[in-house]
Formats: C-alpha cells, structure tokens, sequence
C-alpha cells in the first residue's frame, strides 16, 4: 500500500503503533478483571474501555509524536487533520460488546499511521489472546486449507453481503465479534473472506487493513474500489479483506451488490 513518491513510515513509527496498541490492550486485559470483579454493569465495563483506552493512546501518541494528528473513535475530530501530512487513526477498544462479556477474546485495539495518502505502519492488538499483529514485520499469511471458504461474520447481524457469498461460492459462516478480530482472522488462517457492508467508519477497518494488506491479503471496498483514509467524513461503509486466490471469484459476487 506505499507510493514511493510520498513519506514513508519510519521504523520508530511502526515501533509506536505495535508499542501503544500492545500497551493499551494490556491494560483492559486488567481493568476488565477488574470491573468483573466487582460486579460493574457491562455498560459500565463497556464505557471504561473505551474512556481509559482512548485516554492512554492519545496521551502516548502526544508524548512520542506531539506534531503529528489524531483521529479517535471516542474523540472529538479535529478538522486540521485534513491538512495534516501525517494522522493516527485508532480505536481504543474495538469490540465493546465482547469486551463488556467475561471470557470473551473477540475485540481489539487499533492503532494505524496514514501518511499523505496511504495507511503506512499498523497494528491490531487482540489483548485477550496475548496477540499483536503489525504492517511490520509484517504477519506471515496461513497457507490456504481445503474445503469451502470460511466467511467471518458478525455474531449479532450477518450482512447480507456475507450470506450471498457463502450461498455463490459454497463457503460457511464463521461468526466473531470485533472488525479487528474478524480481519485477524483471515491473517491467522481461522477464515478466508471478511467482507463487510451496512457501514464502518474509519477507525474500524485502518489498522487491520494495514495489518492484512501487509501479510499479503487483497483489501478494498466491496466494489473493488480502494480504501481511502482521512477524508473530512470517516463514515466508510464497506470492506473487503480476503485470500489473494480467492479475490477474483469473491469480488465477482461483491462489486455489483450495493454498500
């Protein structure tokens, strides 16, 4: 996803990204235990995520990278992004749903650099299993498996779009919770397509997607369009992660269907 032509990130700015989303996941691995603990409300577990994660990364970014921009999920946007060279893209907690529910593993933290144009360093921690994924050193990709495509899903509303490719392609469903998770999947080997439409915003798919397109996975809108970043509106309302060998055959299904 790099043009030569613009900066590129250096090895600090992928050292950063890894660092914090690393760091920021480990400490909702403890609060989490914690409020569990303590009987909180899962709403309450859900709002505590997302306020001390997003409190810790911007603070972190601030310290190690005080001139370069921020677009946060749970912060207010800041409209002089637009004219910055050099943005960090990040969901504190990606997944609050399954963070909110003991035991659960299937939620995130993102952290994603987009420099003049390109997503350019990347990480996607999943805390609950230990596990950071980078742009790099870049995931190594699972090798395909035999047997019908696995399509990972949402556990509450599987978009239509997934059902379609499952019913065309002869694959089957595999539900999981957060857009990280879902993405890390098809890294890990545990699913083949991740395809996504009914609406995402930015955070939610920069980093995995810098993760995925780095191990050397096909991404792109649902229509085969490329993924753009840092525009005035973060709504970005379709996804495709998926298998390089099975791009084509995906995408024939996907690009005439609407977002």
């Amino acid at each position: 996803m790099t043009d030569l032509s613009a900066e590129s990130a250096t090895a600090d700015d992928h050292r950063t990204a890894a660092a914090i989303a690393t760091e920021a996941g480990q400490r909702l691995v403890t609060l989490r235990a914690t409020l569990f603990a303590s009987g909180t409300d899962p709403a309450e577990v859900k709002d505590a995520g997302d306020r001390s994660s997003h409190d810790f990364i911007v603070a972190a970014l601030a310290e190690s990278h005080p001139d370069d921009a921020v677009l946060s999920e749970e912060g207010v946007d800041d409209a002089a992004r637009l004219s910055a060279s050099r943005v960090w893209i990040v969901d504190p907690l990606d997944g609050t749903r399954e963070f909110s529910e003991e035991g659960r593993t299937d939620w995130a933290v993102h952290v994603a650099l987009w420099i003049d144009g390109e997503i350019e360093a990347a990480a996607v921690a999943l805390p609950a299993r230990g596990l950071t994924l980078n742009a790099s050193p870049a995931a190594t990709l699972a090798p395909p498996i035999d047997g019908p495509p696995r399509l990972v899903v949402s556990r509450t509303r599987p978009p239509a779009i997934a059902e379609l490719l499952a019913e065309r392609l002869g694959g089957e469903l595999v539900a999981l919770g957060s857009a990280g998770a879902k993405a890390m999947a098809v890294v890990l080997g545990d699913a083949d397509v991740y395809a996504h439409s009914g609406g995402q915003y930015e955070w939610d798919s920069a980093a995995p997607v810098g993760v995925a397109a780095a191990a050397g996975l096909h991404v792109s809108r649902l229509d085969g369009a490329r993924l753009e970043y840092n525009r005035p509106e973060p709504y970005l309302p379709d996804l495709l992660i998926c298998r390089p060998e099975l791009r084509d055959a995906v995408l024939a299904v996907t690009r005439d269907q609407p977002s």
